[in-house]
């Protein structure tokens, strides 16, 4: 899933070639991961322009003129391409748009489990979980807004920081690499959870999306389609030896997700029910 280093470089990379462009033609190969609530995508969409590109959360927002936004949330396997016409178009291709530049933006989903939602500037609100009031990851809390935010759940902490409803942009990869990084345990109960252990979270959290972002930046180039995780230092990385203090890291499965760790740097207890 991208997540927001990957999210950051994508928006970065494809805002100063896509703002002034024009759409002159929209193709759809695999309707299913459009949500079409501004009318027919491919239709509406030609001879629009981009007029603004912007992250929230897990999602990107492309503005178009005449009131249209495509609000895109990639999911597990999203990926978008900025290619050339004659480069050969993957299986995984969802949809092609050709720009005026004579560049095309496609969008790649092997699972086609995204969505893109094409809508009016009224519709947005109906987007799940886009106009929910969450702060972003990059924002730098301070420890009474973290325990405020955290005040509504009760259960593990991994699955709080993906769920996207206490702050936005974090997946599964990056909240073992967050969590490492504060050195906290990552199916421990959030009541379970210190004032420090809290404290070393709220700066890991800013801390661990910007160092990944500029990896990833500089390692993606124009290759935007290709998704960089090699570099993270636990994730995945089960059996192999920790980073800071050489022990073995320790990957589960639980809640039908990966989880990697280390038993030294994260010491904890996994309690199946």
């Amino acid at each position: 899933m991208p997540e927001a280093p990957d999210l950051e470089v994508i928006r970065d990379f494809l805002a100063p070639r896509l703002l002034g462009e024009k759409v002159t033609a929209a193709r759809v190969i695999k309707p299913s991961v459009i949500r079409p609530l501004a009318g027919d995508f491919a239709a509406d969409l030609a001879g629009r322009s981009f007029q603004s590109l912007r992250r929230k959360g897990k999602m990107l927002l492309f503005g178009l003129s005449g009131d249209r936004t495509i609000a895109l949330h990639m999911m597990l396997t999203g990926l978008l391409q900025y290619a050339e016409p004659t480069d050969r178009l993957l299986k995984k291709t969802c949809f092609v748009l050709s720009l005026s530049s004579g560049k095309q933006l496609r969008y790649l989903d092997e699972k086609q489990m995204g969505m893109a939602y094409y809508a009016t500037g009224g519709q947005l609100t109906s987007i799940p979980r886009l106009v929910e009031d969450v702060p972003d990851v990059l924002e730098e809390l301070s420890l009474a807004e973290l325990k405020d935010r955290l005040r509504p759940f009760r259960s593990e902490i991994k699955g709080i920081l993906t769920r996207g409803q206490m702050v936005a942009g974090i997946g599964n990869a990056y909240a073992a690499e967050i969590l490492f990084g504060a050195k906290i345990y990552p199916f421990r109960k959030k009541n379970a959870l210190s004032d420090a252990d809290l404290d070393r979270l709220r700066t890991s959290m800013p801390g661990v999306i910007k160092k990944a972002t500029e990896v990833v930046r500089e390692r993606a180039g124009d290759q935007i389609h290709k998704k960089i995780r090699d570099f993270l230092r636990v994730h995945r990385r089960g059996g192999e030896s920790c980073p800071v203090y050489g022990g073995t890291i320790t990957e589960v499965t639980a809640n039908r997700r990966i989880t990697s760790y280390c038993r030294t740097c994260q010491p904890g207890m996994l309690i199946r029910n």
